[in-house]
């Protein structure tokens, strides 16, 4: 979903703006711990890469690092995404007896 969620934004967001979209999307919230963890984790497996930047006056001018999905990271998303396809597939019969 943290994949996703930068790819929403765009490839130049920020991690409060990252977690913000989560919120809003999966409508519930996001602790701060486990959100820096999987940041962390999917740097390490190459799926999204970041670049400092100082932005504004804000914050006393500390830089924030902006986050893009790697190549990587699209295609373990492709494949996340067939296998979701796989998944859901014929189930459209079983919705419509419950």
């Amino acid at each position: 979903m943290v994949l996703l969620a930068i790819l929403q934004r765009g490839e130049d967001a920020n991690a409060l703006e990252i977690r913000r979209e989560l919120e809003e999307s999966a409508n519930r919230k996001v602790a701060k711990g486990a959100f820096y963890t999987t940041l962390n984790r999917l740097e390490r497996k190459k799926y999204l890469s970041w670049t400092a930047r100082t932005v504004g006056e804000g914050r006393s001018g500390l830089p924030q690092r902006h986050f893009k999905v790697t190549p990587q990271g699209v295609a373990e998303l492709q494949k996340s995404r067939d296998a979701l396809q796989n998944l859901w597939q014929g189930l459209d019969e079983v919705w419509e007896a419950r």
